[in-house]
């Protein structure tokens, strides 16, 4: 996977691709990047890249002559390219998007500010527009980061397996409450143990108890998971059990 960034403070996208888990990825192979400055494309000598929109309004607009010469270098119109614009506009950054984003060969993200980018830009070289929520922010590169670490640890030789397919969203459910060492933990209120059951050793009784507990913190924090999940068939039956043995839910869902 490759991702393309254009934005007008490329040090921000860079110092993500140089730490942690992705610097681990790059070195392997997995990942690989390019950052852009939209500035170097600017025909001033003051590297000019946005002006007062027409019509009127608040703010400034990125001009669409220095961003569709930066989308030009990156090659946006070549195939197996998906150009991303983050907006707070765009359709919502969901696990399901992620993955199918992770799938593509290369992402080339713009880094919108100010007030956005020229529609023209969009209708000639943009395939999505993302938002990673219900919030503006100043900064496209934060939203374009986040999109990232979404798709890029979905990428086989990131993580295991084994820690995807348990986490939030898997199946349709927000992830179990997780306890380490100590396994007595003396704080301002006392005393908090470790669940007996994660003590006990029984794997079967701990998987069950932990498929319980991501029913009932889907419940208590996105509902609106378990409504999609009974609507699109997502649970087994073990689970449809435990959601309905649970007092209250399936009527109030």
């Amino acid at each position: 996977m490759k991702y393309t960034v254009l934005s007008l403070f490329p040090e921000i996208i860079d110092t993500f691709f140089t730490a942690s888990i992705m610097a681990k990825a790059i070195s392997r192979g997995i990942v690989s990047y390019r950052s852009i400055n939209i500035r170097d494309y600017a025909f001033d000598k003051h590297k000019t890249c946005d002006d007062a929109p027409y019509g009127g309004g608040a703010g400034m607009l990125m001009m669409p002559e220095p961003l569709s010469q930066a989308l030009a270098a990156a090659g946006a119109k070549e195939a197996d390219k998906r150009v991303i614009y983050l907006s707070p506009s765009g359709r919502l950054l969901t696990q399901d998007l992620a993955k199918d984003l992770s799938r593509e060969q290369e992402l080339i993200l713009i880094c919108g500010r100010y007030e956005g980018i020229d529609q023209r830009v969009i209708d000639i070289y943009v395939d999505d527009e993302v938002s990673i929520g219900d919030y503006v922010l100043s900064s496209g590169e934060t939203a374009a980061l986040a999109l990232i670490d979404a798709t890029y640890r979905l990428l086989d030789g990131v993580i295991s397996h084994e820690s995807l397919d348990e986490e939030s969203f898997s199946g349709g459910l927000l992830e179990y409450p997780q306890y380490t060492r100590p396994e007595i933990y003396d704080n301002i209120q006392g005393q908090m143990r470790v669940p007996e059951i994660l003590l006990s050793g029984h794997h079967e009784n701990i998987r069950r108890w932990r498929l319980k507990k991501r029913v009932e913190k889907t419940f208590a924090n996105r509902p609106d998971l378990l409504r999609n999940g009974i609507k699109k068939g997502l649970f087994d039956e073990e689970t449809r059990k435990i959601i309905d043995e649970l007092s209250g839910i399936t009527e109030e869902l």
